[in-house]
């Protein structure tokens, strides 16, 4: 499936920083998804556009991002009504930058055609949660090689071993990605 960014979607990420991005540059207008639909559609049926209705990449305090997944709707009508088509939502949508929304943001703009939801900042947030809570319930078994609270001569492989502290986070992320599939209505689905 083909994949296109529209406009700007604010934060910083991948080195890229957009965080004191000019506010209106965050919405992508109905034309430009109809001139990337236009573009994308003879070449191919599957393609997905990322249309900026506010997204961010990263994490910020709750209430800072103001999301108006309810553009997304308008974007559908526009190319519905110059494709004159018959079908409600034309476009497959991306949520770039969808961490640390709400619920409702997510199934509001899943609604108006979303297909595909990003969540790298939650995801790596769930990874390290998994690690950090190890490592520091571990603290003094992961210090040195020998040594621990149970004995002076007491081996910590078992401990420091990465398959062990790795599979912790990998515990926590399974946790979110099984939360967001629930958030999504997609839990179970194959």
């Amino acid at each position: 499936m083909i994949a296109q960014e529209i406009g700007i979607t604010g934060g910083e990420e991948d080195g890229v920083n957009n965080e004191d991005v000019d506010n209106n540059s965050l919405y992508t207008q109905p034309e430009d998804i109809y001139e990337i639909y236009k573009t994308l559609k003879p070449i191919s049926p599957y393609f997905s556009i990322a249309a900026g209705f506010g997204n961010v990449h990263g994490v910020y305090k709750p209430g800072n991002v103001k999301l108006h997944p309810e553009l997304l709707q308008k974007h559908q009508k526009y190319v519905k009504d110059q494709e004159k088509l018959s079908e409600e939502k034309p476009v497959f949508l991306v949520f770039h930058g969808g961490s640390g929304s709400s619920k409702k943001e997510f199934t509001d703009a899943i609604s108006y055609g979303v297909v595909k939801v990003n969540l790298d900042t939650d995801l790596q947030w769930a990874y390290l949660t998994g690690i950090r809570d190890y490592m520091l319930k571990k603290k003094d078994y992961v210090m040195t090689q020998v040594g621990n609270p149970d004995g002076a001569d007491k081996p910590n492989k078992k401990y420091y071993d990465p398959r062990v502290w790795v599979r912790e986070g990998e515990k926590t992320m399974t946790a979110r990605v099984k939360e967001a599939l629930e958030d999504f209505n997609t839990a179970n689905q194959i």
